[in-house]
């Protein structure tokens, strides 16, 4: 994204109606909000437009309805989004229509109120023209803080973004825009990237992408058994997919073409069944047993790894380098998130996008850590892969 972007703050939104699209789309227990992580991250523009004097309109979707759904339901976000707030949030019963316009015209400055799920509607993720209009019809300026939706072209995301005369980002917004694109277009070198997770396929054109930046690219997780696989190394019973053996060669065959080093486990923690309570060894490179599989990196590999991690200015981290969920095999990811944590502190742009390393980082209470914690997971990656994402395509371009 070379282009920049409208941000909040370019705006004078004081007696404005102003539509934003956050990303409220958080665990629920019945009506119990689990992890208010999100909501936290769109207070910042939420606070700065309520005290510009802006009339906040919120839309978000919560899960994926088929129609009107009473579990899905945002009046649960609302009641905490006022505790976060410390001042009162409508929850309104719609998100277009008479009433809902009734009630935004009854607005005063600085007022928030939060729409029902957008995506109530089935117009939303269609992005109908007729249902944008009457989203539009609600503002006067519309704002996107959602990054986790802006690879999505739906009505709230996209739509509407070109209807009204100002579409600017949101802080979350162009912080994410920054890091990320940042990465992308002027890294601070050396780049590391390490990118987990057990399936190439799904991390094909990120790879592609990284290796036109980066200074060295490591590979983790279950994904590094298709790779030493094509390497004709014994993988035993490892995750692996052998339609992606070829493409994993091109990879090599690329890193060796470009001078990129591709960096894959030396040594392995392997168990004999997929289970936190099996039998562990840990073997070398090429010695996993027949029966066994890989599950989590070896300590030689995660001293190597370590090596270029400590020498790095950027570091990118999208997915775990073996099964955290298990605590067994969750020492690799583990040392990851704590080499990440300590380059941050010596100043080093730490960036970890990407659900399951997200999750990672947060559970093992390191995610203060880090420069920036991506809040898109499927978005995040398409960013990284250098696609034009929908949500920010639509933004207006500062003059």
């Amino acid at each position: 994204m070379t282009v920049k972007k409208l941000s909040v703050e370019d705006l004078s939104p004081a007696g404005k109606r102003v539509l934003v699209r956050v990303d409220f789309n958080v665990p629920l227990d019945g009506d119990k909000i689990t992890d208010d992580t999100r909501i936290r991250e769109s207070l910042k523009t939420i606070e700065y437009l309520s005290a510009k004097g802006a009339k906040v309109i919120l839309a978000s979707h919560l899960g994926r309805p088929k129609g009107v759904d009473e579990k899905l339901r945002l009046k649960p976000v609302a009641a905490r989004l006022s505790e976060l707030l410390k001042k009162p949030v409508k929850a309104l019963t719609d998100c277009v229509g008479p009433e809902v316009e009734k009630e935004v015209a009854a607005m005063k400055d600085g007022d928030v109120v939060l729409l029902e799920n957008v995506r109530f509607h089935p117009e939303e993720e269609k992005n109908d023209p007729a249902f944008a209009k009457k989203l539009a019809a609600l503002a006067d300026i519309y704002v996107n803080d959602a990054f986790g939706t802006a690879h999505r072209a739906h009505a709230s995301t996209e739509g509407v973004a070109k209807l009204l005369p100002q579409a600017a980002a949101g802080f979350l917004m162009m912080k994410e825009i920054q890091y990320l694109g940042g990465a992308l277009s002027n890294p601070q070198r050396p780049f590391v990237a390490i990118v987990g997770g057990s399936k190439v396929s799904s991390k094909i054109d990120v790879i592609k992408s990284l290796m036109k930046v980066v200074d060295v690219l490591i590979i983790g997780g279950g994904m590094a058994y298709t790779f030493l696989k094509a390497r004709k190394m014994e993988i035993g019973n490892s995750i692996v997919e052998n339609d992606k053996i070829d493409l994993a060669k091109a990879l090599m065959t690329q890193s060796i073409d470009t001078d990129v080093p591709l960096l894959l486990p030396i040594d392995h923690v392997i168990a004999d069944k997929y289970d936190a309570k099996a039998n562990i060894k840990i073997v070398p490179r090429g010695g996993i047993l027949p029966g066994w599989e890989g599950l989590d990196a070896g300590p030689n590999t995660i001293e190597k790894y370590a090596t270029f991690i400590r020498s790095a200015k950027t570091i990118f981290w999208n997915g775990p380098v073996g099964v955290f969920e298990m605590e067994p095999f969750a020492k690799g990811t583990l040392a990851i998130a704590k080499l990440m944590a300590e380059c941050s502190e010596k100043g080093a742009i730490t960036i970890v996008g990407g659900g399951d390393s997200v999750a990672a980082v947060t559970q093992m209470g390191l995610a203060s850590k880090m420069s920036h914690i991506s809040t898109g997971g499927g978005a995040s990656l398409e960013f990284m892969e250098g696609k034009q994402l929908p949500g920010i395509v639509a933004l207006s371009d500062k003059k």
